[in-house]
């Protein structure tokens, strides 16, 4: 078996070029080495954060071409959504082709992928794509049975990566960039990509419009570097405690503000490259998961013993950065909550985690379970004025940061889902019967109320804004 490109660059310690351990020890039953932030266990670069050191595996090795072939079968014949108006014979013809020769193949072995994290990663994008390909080039009227020959070996190497079998963040994301220019030896596993250096691997679409949505949230994920080293460094002050640590904390808040401000910056410019329009109609469609089927369809993964039944999309919720600046600030203790009415106040955020790599989730379980929060810093009767202004600041950058998601949701979901629905009321006679105050509940590719989650995430995230007493603004 050939040995995964990029691995030669990760120290001769990191955990992804060690023996893997039994699949089923892990995410929920396994233990971590809890030392330090920066673990090999938790997959967390000092340089690149959650997002690998170098390029992800571009291709699997010989005895997987078949499933590399047929992914580049799908995105050189630019397949087309069943959805889509105007669905020519030719197009549904060429989509049937395709799917025909998906059943025909044969039912692969993945026995030698479990020897790495690398070649798991890569089949799970993959087959997934596949899958997402096969799916959604469907027609409606059609049932979902997933073919053996992608239902088998995805939902196997799904357990061994503890992921769902269906395309997620780290798929789109995380996994799945590369550099425009190829570096220098020397430069490999040194120095972080530029960020205007970067491009997607595979697409659904090949448009500029869907690698540039990729690659402002991996855009996001490097800027946020500066933010882990951050909080790094503030957990290590904590621990000290003195005046002198308390001055350092409060200017790793200030500096953390600023950063995700840069942050929501990176988000707004998805703009520049990516259209409303072709996002909601074109690219969107291809992310969806069994929760978001347009048919309410249920996907039948044929020779699988055991149906799986985490099937949402992927999403930005679905990031570990985003979860990491919730923990680290105690957000997600404050009463974080799904459109502010779910008895079980974290129910949909701890959901979320099942879609990120399982070494991410050790991260943010090892976060978490910090015997000194930031926060507790400010749970004194008399709290340094400085330090809680900059802790104000750093919740109130996050808050702006969500303000950003959510206009850009509304930009790119919300209002062309308005204008979709006004044109089909137009054409439909029997809209005059429909209530005047109906209104449409948008879900979000993670099969989430998507709107009324955002705004409920963001208000919370205000309302933990700690107010200053009489004796701390002295």
């Amino acid at each position: 078996m050939s040995t995964p490109q990029a691995a030669h660059s990760l120290p001769p310690d990191h955990f992804l070029l060690q023996p893997r351990q039994d699949y089923l020890v892990g995410a929920y039953e396994g233990h971590v080495d809890t030392s330090t932030l920066a673990a090999h266990d938790f997959d967390v670069d000092t340089r690149t954060g959650f997002m690998p050191p170098d390029p992800p595996l571009s291709r699997l090795p010989e005895q997987w071409e078949l499933w590399e072939t047929t992914l580049d079968a799908a995105m050189q014949a630019k397949l087309q959504l069943a959805v889509k108006p105007g669905l020519t014979t030719k197009d549904e013809q060429t989509s049937g082709s395709w799917r025909d020769h998906v059943k025909r193949l044969p039912v692969l072995p993945t026995f030698e992928l479990v020897r790495s994290e690398l070649l798991l990663r890569r089949a799970h994008h993959v087959l997934s794509f596949i899958m997402h390909f096969y799916i959604h080039s469907l027609p409606l009227s059609s049932p979902v049975h997933i073919p053996e020959p992608i239902s088998v070996p995805l939902v196997a190497v799904s357990n061994h990566l503890q992921l769902p079998p269906v395309v997620t963040y780290s798929d789109n994301v995380l996994y799945n960039w590369d550099i425009i220019r190829p570096r220098d030896q020397n430069e490999l596993g040194v120095e972080p990509p530029a960020l205007d250096s970067l491009r997607s691997q595979d697409m659904f679409t090949g448009t500029i419009d869907e690698q540039e949505f990729y690659l402002a949230s991996a855009r996001i994920e490097l800027r946020g570097v500066e933010a882990l080293e951050l909080m790094r460094a503030t957990m290590d002050e904590m621990f000290v405690g003195d005046e002198i640590a308390i001055s350092r904390i409060t200017g790793y808040l200030h500096k953390l503000a600023s950063i995700v401000g840069e942050l929501k910056d990176i988000l707004l410019d998805v703009r520049k490259g990516c259209d409303p329009s072709t996002f909601y109609h074109t690219i969107r469609p291809w992310f969806r998961g069994a929760d978001s089927d347009p048919a309410h369809r249920k996907w039948v993964f044929e020779g699988v013993e055991e149906q799986p039944t985490d099937l949402s999309g992927p999403s930005a919720g679905q990031s570990a950065f985003i979860h990491a600046l919730d923990v680290f600030l105690g957000l997600d203790n404050c009463n974080v909550v799904e459109g502010g009415v779910t008895p079980d106040q974290r129910t949909l955020l701890r959901r979320m985690q099942i879609y990120m790599p399982r070494h991410h989730r050790n991260f943010l379980r090892h976060l978490s379970t910090n015997p000194r929060p930031v926060r507790s810093l400010l749970a004194q009767e008399t709290p340094d004025a400085e330090l809680l202004d900059a802790y104000n600041s750093a919740v109130l950058s996050v808050k702006e940061f969500r303000d950003a998601h959510i206009k850009i949701v509304a930009i790119y979901i919300i209002g062309p889902a308005a204008r979709e629905r006004k044109e089909r009321e137009a054409v439909d006679v029997q809209a005059e019967d429909a209530p005047k105050d109906e209104k449409i509940v948008l879900k979000g590719t993670g099969g989430t109320d998507l709107v009324r989650f955002l705004k409920g995430v963001r208000d919370k995230t205000a309302e933990a804004v700690i107010e200053p007493t009489l004796e701390s603004t002295r």
